[in-house]
């Protein structure tokens, strides 16, 4: 006879669990209690946004479904942030929310919330259990759906009085995940139509991909001479510095490669959506027919014809179609063609940090120190804003699995999910880009790293305005500034006022030094550096926005 408690926390051992983020609620004490004869990790976080971000960025870094625990009402509403992320970005992850007790469900008890009304519309399945029994039953389930097809957040909720309830249930058997293979037709479709192709390119995203699957792919690319993009967010799936890389295709895309996408006569697209974002407004690819002949390959056939029509649908998983690509071999050896060194020789130039702009800090030249001062495996993480243009289009990514980025513009997601990288990479370094705006939507996880002694480098761009926000209302409504000045607090003071190591830029110069402080600091650190207003992207001032 065991609790539903310690039936919830033997599922989470059969099927793979290390670690779950929380922040604890009366309502499922009892699984906390189970949790604590086990060497599942538990990261107690600050609120509960942050926690479900921690268990999007396992489940990105890992494509094993992240847990995150918390309580009802409040503390569910709190981490549906985080939901909404790991569903725009189709990441693997298990959201466990402690629920009234059975008895007073229906009568608005105290914090009750009905979770399949509330969450259907950001969760791939959203479950409640009522009977102990049947919780090895629900909980591998909820580790397939998360994972099979197009991964997404599951939500299963648990009444409070059904987990110290003891009962006799199976013990729980991992679950097994799903994968769907290219035919040999495909395939051969797939070779035909890049013969008679002249102006292919290949786009990619999504995930369920794996270092090998991006090792054959690059393979692939180099054998038919093939130029490749990835799509917003997802960089870190193709070497930047490959002759083959062409750029990525997000906001505030190369021109030169938005004309290649829309001038070319194949465009074969595996494992991403292609959705509002790296589509450019649904305007490289025509919805609902492309004028390109497109191939799409996607682990999810629902999502197949969805919103563009393909000539060629394959449904299968990025991993299994890339190693199903070993076999294809071009009817005769080609090299690199004009084409293709044209596209990357655009990439380079354009991801060329400019030397200065305006103020007393230039973020180019910090660009060009960063990327000569750390590794490839460096994880980068950020959340939403103009600053992270310094990075998405100025770093370049060599490794799979060096980038936490939320295709879904979520602000505030940068420092939970370096806190989550460098839980579950303790080895690599981890550094998290934020603006100021940003920073303070989760700031309060920098306890987090605090507490668990996870020493991540956070820089804080420093600008005092909501700068997107800004851009944007410059450009349509020029001289009616409102709603986007900020307050800020002193940064750096904060870091130590934390336990951390703090750190204020104020000139181009002094960043150096700065960085290599906290890195030799050993402690979770935070850089502030104060950029002008007027460095709203690195090519525009506000002014120049502002006047047209």
């Amino acid at each position: 006879m065991k609790t539903g408690g310690e039936l919830i926390v033997e599922a989470l051992k059969a099927n793979g669990v290390r670690r779950v983020s929380c922040v604890p609620g009366e309502s499922y004490l009892a699984v906390l209690d189970a949790l604590y004869d086990t060497d599942i990790e538990v990261l107690v976080c600050r609120q509960e946004g942050g926690a479900a971000m921690m268990a999007d960025a396992w489940g990105r870094l890992t494509g094993e479904p992240g847990i995150c625990m918390v309580t009802r009402g409040p503390g569910a509403m709190n981490a549906s942030a985080g939901l909404h992320i790991a569903r725009q970005d189709s990441i693997p992850m298990i959201l466990f929310i402690g629920q009234v007790q059975r008895d007073a469900r229906e009568r608005e008890a105290f914090q009750e919330i009905e979770y399949r009304r509330a969450f259907t519309e950001i969760a791939k399945w959203v479950g409640e259990i009522d009977d102990p029994a049947r919780i090895p039953e629900f909980v591998t389930r909820a580790f397939a759906v998360a994972t099979s097809g197009r991964p997404g957040p599951v939500v299963l909720t648990l009444p409070e009085d059904m987990l110290t309830q003891k009962t006799e249930a199976v013990s729980a058997k991992p679950y097994q995940p799903v994968e769907s293979h290219p035919g040999p037709a495909q395939l051969k479709a797939l070779e035909d139509l890049l013969a008679k192709s002249e102006r292919p390119i290949a786009i990619l995203g999504g995930t369920r991909w794996s270092e090998e699957a991006v090792r054959q792919f690059q393979s692939f690319a180099e054998r038919f001479d093939l130029p490749v993009g990835c799509s917003f967010r997802r960089q870190m799936l193709f070497d930047h510095l490959h002759p083959n890389y062409a750029g990525d295709v997000g906001i505030g895309i190369n021109p030169s490669l938005a004309k290649e996408i829309r001038e070319a006569d194949l465009v074969l697209m595996i494992g991403g959506r292609f959705s509002e974002m790296p589509s450019s407004g649904y305007t490289l690819l025509e919805v609902p027919y492309p004028q390109q002949t497109l191939v799409h390959v996607y682990p999810d056939p629902g999502e197949l014809g969805r919103v563009y029509r393909p000539d060629l649908a394959i449904a299968a998983s990025p991993a299994d179609f890339a190693a199903a690509l070993e076999a294809l071999t071009p009817a005769q050896p080609r090299r690199q063609s004009e084409r293709t060194a044209r596209m990357h020789q655009a990439y380079l130039t354009w991801s060329t940090p400019p030397e200065t702009g305006p103020g007393d800090v230039q973020m180019g030249p910090i660009m060009r120190y960063i990327e000569a001062n750390t590794a490839k495996d460096t994880i980068f993480a950020n959340g939403a804003g103009n600053y992270a243009t310094w990075l998405h289009r100025f770093h370049r990514f060599q490794q799979f699995n060096t980038q936490a980025a939320p295709t879904s513009g979520s602000m505030g997601y940068g420092l939970p999910a370096a806190v989550a990288a460098k839980q579950l990479f303790p080895e690599r370094e981890v550094i998290c880009f934020a603006g100021d705006g940003c920073f303070m939507m989760h700031g309060q996880e920098f306890a987090t790293a605090v507490r668990y002694n996870l020493p991540i480098i956070t820089l804080v761009i420093n600008n005092g305005i909501y700068g997107t926000i800004r851009m944007h209302q410059e450009r349509d409504y020029p001289g009616r500034v409102s709603s986007t000045d900020l307050t800020n607090p002193d940064f750096a003071a904060f870091a130590r006022a934390y336990g951390g190591h703090g750190e204020l830029v104020e000139k181009t110069e002094e960043f150096a030094g700065a960085f290599e402080r906290a890195r030799q600091s050993g402690k979770p650190s935070i850089i502030e550096i104060r950029l002008d207003p007027e460095a709203i992207t690195p090519t525009r001032t506000l002014s120049q926005i502002r006047n047209g």
